[in-house]
């Protein structure tokens, strides 16, 4: 389970920088230069996603699965949001994770 977490965590890390970098880093250049510097990270958080998802099925059911990765990925955009993009995080990250506090009761509950 252990592995599956930190996989997870690595692979959001990359995912979160395909999808939101270019919005700081590459803003000046043409989209094309943007996608095809996104598809590069990304086929790295498919090298990790993909083991993350094996290794934590059966361990995990599907649902559960899914929404550990998802509190994984709002953690991960969180930090991003702060220390990368220098954007405040705000009570909406708050509400959002309780949600997703309560998606992960309800997934794991006996």
């Amino acid at each position: 389970m252990s592995r599956t977490i930190i996989l997870l965590f690595l692979s959001n890390i990359f995912m979160t920088f395909a999808w939101y970098a270019h919005l700081r880093d590459l803003r000046d250049k043409p989209l094309w230069i943007a996608i095809l510097v996104s598809w590069g990270i990304a086929f790295f958080e498919y090298c990790l996603q993909v083991p993350a998802n094996r290794a934590g099925y059966g361990t995990l059911n599907l649902a559960q699965l899914k929404i550990t990765q998802e509190i994984i990925t709002l953690t991960v955009f969180a930090i991003f949001s702060v220390a990368y993009m220098r954007e405040a995080l705000t009570w909406n990250y708050l509400g959002a994770g309780l949600c997703m506090v309560g998606a992960a009761w309800f997934m794991f509950r006996g």
